[in-house]
């Protein structure tokens, strides 16, 4: 395997971990931004009070956008089954 190849890859693994990863991790920090600005305007410092909205809201994104991200992860490792014999000498 040459070692450019390896970068490639290892590049577009990072990159598909990224985009995949995104939607959920952004909503996340939304809400519990909200959730913190909330809290800092009532002065109510309930630790526990900003997870049940973070879940809800993550799982949202996850029930709308796992149908993509699923198909992300699919193209990848389809390509990726298909490079092997190229891949390997």
């Amino acid at each position: 395997m040459d070692p450019a190849d390896l970068a490639r890859l290892s590049a577009e693994t990072l990159y598909l971990v990224l985009l995949v990863s995104a939607p959920a991790l952004l909503v996340s920090l939304a809400v519990g931004f909200g959730v913190g600005l909330l809290q800092a305007v009532t002065q109510v410092q309930e630790q526990t009070l900003s997870f049940v909205p973070k879940l809800v809201a993550v799982g949202l994104v996850l029930a709308l956008a796992g149908g993509w991200m699923g198909a992300q992860l699919l193209r990848f490792t389809d390509t990726l089954w298909s490079a092997i014999p190229d891949l390997v000498p």
